[in-house]
């Protein structure tokens, strides 16, 4: 089974917003309310793919999960209640999927990884990301890959658990 992490193309969009759909009527379904509010949708795709900031995972040619991957590029994390581990550059990653056939193979685990390594070949030794606060999945995700709990940050009115991880470079 062959693996990869690359940028994402204009290509991958249809499957990209196939996964997001799973992960919106996922959330749905355990009766959370992220990402029920029109968000993400293609037209958010779309722009991370233009921006180069989407990346998908591949497993043996097929796109089995999606992230938006940015630095320094959320300004709700300027508001935090709480505090952050750092005050310099930071990799934030937002819309982290992964299609339904995959789940369960630890390849959101994977793409995090991925984003470490992205972070220490651009000199950054902060990664940021936030959840909702009944997302289970990926706050176990974020606890057993030693992210610290910080506080809460805002989002379209909703309030969300932000972590920090440190890695050395």
């Amino acid at each position: 089974m062959e693996n990869l992490f690359r940028k994402a193309t204009m290509a991958d969009i249809s499957v990209i917003w196939e996964i997001l759909a799973q992960g919106i009527q996922r959330r749905k379904t355990e009766g959370s309310n992220q990402w029920q509010d029109g968000y993400p949708n293609p037209d958010v795709v779309r722009k991370d793919i233009e921006m180069g900031v989407g990346y998908v995972w591949l497993v043996d040619g097929l796109v089995a999960g999606y992230c938006a991957v940015m630095i320094n590029d959320e300004p709700a994390y300027f508001e935090i209640e709480g505090e952050w581990l750092s005050d310099g550059d930071f990799v934030v990653y937002h819309r982290v999927g992964v299609h339904e056939n995959c789940l369960g193979k630890g390849i959101a685990r994977k793409m995090l990884a991925k984003i470490e390594d992205l972070a220490r070949s651009w000199g950054i030794s902060s990664l940021r990301a936030d959840t909702n606060h009944d997302n289970r999945p990926m706050l176990h995700l974020f606890e057993s890959m030693g992210y610290t709990y910080c506080g809460e940050v805002y989002f379209r009115g909703s309030s969300r658990r932000a972590y920090e991880k440190l890695i050395p470079s």
